[in-house]
């Protein structure tokens, strides 16, 4: 824990900053700049990865399927497959309009 001086150096604030966190959130940055770059180069572990940051755990995992509960009923559905270590392209292309639609449905809560 880091300790800084509040306004006019009178009481000291408390910053508490979880570097996992941070590190966390960069690598998901990194990977939807991947993700968006080139779609069918997207291994499915980093897809999994981005899935369970914004959507929690899988609420299924049949197989090589991995189904995951979006707020919303219906497209975008968020399902998606290993194959031979990969994402299909298709899948990460739904998995990026499903962050897009929940993105724009949080900004117009605010």
């Amino acid at each position: 824990m880091e300790m800084c001086k509040g306004k006019a150096g009178k009481k000291p604030l408390d910053i508490n900053i979880n570097i996992d966190t941070i590190d966390s959130m960069a690598k998901i940055e990194d990977i939807l700049i991947q993700m968006r770059n080139n779609s069918s180069e997207v291994r499915f572990s980093d897809l999994s990865r981005v899935c369970i940051y914004y959507f929690g755990q899988a609420r299924q995992k049949d197989g090589s399927h991995h189904v995951y509960k979006t707020p919303w009923k219906g497209d975008p559905r968020i399902n998606i497959q290993n194959h031979k270590g990969k994402a299909k392209a298709y899948q990460v292309k739904q998995v990026l309009l499903a962050i897009e639609k929940l993105e724009v449905e949080h900004a117009a809560e605010k």
